[in-house]
């Protein structure tokens, strides 16, 4: 390596760390911005990595391209929480090198150190990831996509990649990726489920360095319409029941409910080699030739590539959730300009029996309740026709919490409308009649950057509507409703030259509200900050 050429890499380099270490004045406050979820500094991001909780901490690693604000060569960007609310940004965990770009992932902690990486009684963290070999896929070879491993022993700031990577070599698969590993104590093995394809595979390891391949899932259940990436295995307990059931998630692109890319999952048991789905389940998933037979976790188009974080205090009661709040669509089109994508707010997950079998609920942790500085409430109200919640309750523009429980039965149809002084306007209806809800983003804002984002999404009801409740959470350029305890939920992003300012419930019939409150939230970037989010740059 020239001298030259050795300057210009530690040049950029390190103009990448001094861009993140400092903040522009202007920095968060551009139009669109989010305010309480989490975004890169600057520049491109995708799916959530390497989620890890270590003494006291949350980390977040991400997909990252630190030179553009679309997708590019992959690097792991990095971020902690002690909260899941607030973020602190790090310096770029992992850069690309000869082996290719460094493509998604997770992280745990080596309790034990079974990979020998620890020292002086502290254990290591580990990430394990898929090297991409651009050149390799370019030269026309199948196998350019292998796992890898690097660890830490400073808390995660600083990560060592092992010097006999790759530890899993790919005999051909060109969708061999997305390593999510897990310690599996009945068996005292690592386990990694892999996205290859159509399917999830199976590998166990004692030392998170030497993998044996143990079975595969998948080709015959859920959704076909798109390769599968982004696997996670893990046990909850039933709701209120004494047993567990493991639940496998994955995501699938293109061929999600509303199209493009989403997220599905399975429930069934697993031994330490093989995921068997539950027979309860087999009839509703079993693949059919020309049907999208899946669970959905979100019906929303924007939330994909989700995973868990490993190793949180109250496992396995306790597994949280969090997505990249877009879709491969449109993602590299929508109308921002310094940074791109957003992560969704942090879910809990629970397990569930209903009337139609085991389902999987997702919740917005409660740590989020800290964000609110103004609540106000109404109780026992009969709606006949129209009700104007921001009059009556107020609430910050483009930044709020709205929670509404309701009895909605002798209504046929439902809706809150989110509406600003430009006349764009989102709607969320309940159809009893089709049994669906729906979420119309067509007159939403902008939209002319993609044809596929003026869109009607619709969700099955999949419950009674004589007692609904939603919480809906509305940020700069996002929405996120959640129905009937995370029953169904539904992810959107929405792009208004003005902030919503006005919401109203409008229904057919007569609709008696239990209760409705509306809560302002705070920017976790500027939260003393009294002033509102612009979202127009004309």
């Amino acid at each position: 390596m020239t001298n030259k050429l050795a300057l210009l890499i530690i040049l950029l380099i390190t103009g990448t760390l001094q861009a993140n270490a400092s903040m522009p004045a202007d920095l968060y406050r551009e139009p669109f911005r989010p305010q309480y979820h989490f975004t890169p500094l600057q520049q491109w991001m995708n799916d959530p990595n390497g989620m890890v909780y270590y003494q006291g901490e949350y980390h977040l690693f991400y997909q990252y391209y630190p030179h553009g604000n679309t997708w590019g060569p992959m690097h792991w960007g990095h971020a902690v929480s002690r909260d899941l609310v607030h973020w602190e940004h790090l310096p770029i965990a992992l850069f690309p090198d000869r082996h290719g770009m460094i493509f998604s992932g997770s992280a745990v902690v080596d309790w034990q150190n079974t990979s020998g990486f620890g020292s002086d009684g502290e254990p290591p963290l580990v990430a394990i990831y898929t090297y991409h070999d651009s050149l390799g896929k370019n030269l026309g070879r199948t196998d350019f996509q292998s796992q890898a491993i690097a660890y830490s022993s400073d808390r995660g700031r600083s990560w060592t990649k092992y010097a006999d990577n790759p530890v899993l070599e790919n005999q051909g698969d060109a969708d061999f990726r997305d390593p999510k590993v897990f310690w599996y104590a009945p068996t005292s093995r690592w386990i990694m489920a892999l996205a290859v394809r159509n399917r999830v595979s199976f590998y166990s390891s004692p030392n998170l360095k030497d993998w044996t391949f143990e079975s595969d899932f998948g080709e015959q259940w859920g959704s076909h319409a798109g390769v599968w990436e982004c696997p996670d295995l893990f046990a909850l307990p039933i709701t209120g029941e004494a047993q567990s059931k493991y639940v496998l998630v994955t995501s699938v692109l293109p061929g999600g409910p509303n199209g493009g890319s989403a997220t599905q999952y399975f429930v069934g048991e697993f031994d330490g080699k093989q995921f068997t789905l539950d027979e309860d389940l087999q009839s509703t998933l079993q693949v059919i030739p020309g049907k999208n037979r899946a669970l959905w976790l979100d019906f929303g188009t924007d939330n994909y590539a989700g995973v868990t974080w490993s190793g949180l205090p109250g496992e396995p009661a306790r597994r949280v959730f969090i997505g990249w709040m877009s879709n491969w669509l449109y993602a590299t089109e929508v109308p921002t300009e310094r940074w791109r994508s957003a992560m969704t707010l942090p879910r809990a997950l629970s397990l569930h029996r209903t009337a139609l079998g085991l389902r999987l609920h997702a919740s917005p942790v409660g740590e989020l309740e800290a964000l609110r500085t103004a609540s106000r409430s109404l109780e026992d109200m009969r709606v006949e026709q129209a009700l104007d919640l921001s009059a009556e309750l107020g609430g910050k523009p483009g930044q709020m919490e709205i929670e509404i429980t309701m009895d909605t039965r002798d209504s046929e149809a439902v809706r809150l409308r989110l509406s600003n002084s430009d006349d764009e306007r989102l709607d969320f209806t309940i159809d009893r009649n089709r049994r669906v809800y729906t979420l119309d983003r067509t007159a939403a804002g902008r939209s002319g950057f993609s044809e596929s984002f003026a869109t009607v999404q619709a969700a099955p009801i999949a419950g009674s509507l004589d007692e609904l409740s939603l919480r809906l959470f509305l940020d700069q350029s996002s929405v996120e409703i959640f129905i009937n305890e995370g029953e169904t939920v539904m992810t959107a992003l929405v792009f208004p030259n003005s902030p919503y300012s006005q919401v109203t419930l409008t229904s057919d019939g007569p609709v008696n509200i239990r209760r409705a409150s509306i809560h302002e939230l705070k920017s976790i970037w500027f939260p003393d900050a009294q002033q509102v989010v612009g979202n127009s740059d004309r």
